[in-house]
């Protein structure tokens, strides 16, 4: 099992920025990609950031040149830091751990909501 604990959400003005952490215990298996994504009220969930365990890094073209995501891996931890937030942004935010090769793995956090006022 693996535990995926988020924090660092919250409300801010439209242009503000937030950072978003999330750190992973337990069972964890490598290689895996670690990733946000976001669900708005009435939408479905989508990806917005992912990154390897290599490094390789993956965003929605919405969040592109706004948003960074890195990790740490030596503390099991991801980041998703968000500039420039548009009230469009305003969701729960989910992290989320998957293997990338062998048996399927996947975990998911809580959510932290993210909330950007116009």
């Amino acid at each position: 099992q693996v535990q995926l604990v988020e924090s660092g959400g919250g409300l801010v003005q439209a242009g503000g920025s937030l950072t978003l952490s999330c750190a992973a215990s337990g069972s964890i298996f490598r290689p895996n990609v670690m990733g946000w994504y976001r669900q708005a009220l009435g939408k479905q969930r989508e990806l917005v950031a992912s990154i390897t365990s290599g490094g390789r890094k993956n965003y929605v073209d919405s969040v592109k040149g706004r948003f960074t995501v890195s990790r740490d891996n030596a503390k099991n931890m991801v980041y998703l830091q968000m500039n420039s937030l548009k009230p469009e942004d305003t969701a729960v935010y989910f992290c989320n751990i998957a293997s990338v090769i062998g048996p399927m793995n996947e975990y998911w956090g809580q959510g932290t909501q993210v909330t950007v006022s116009s």
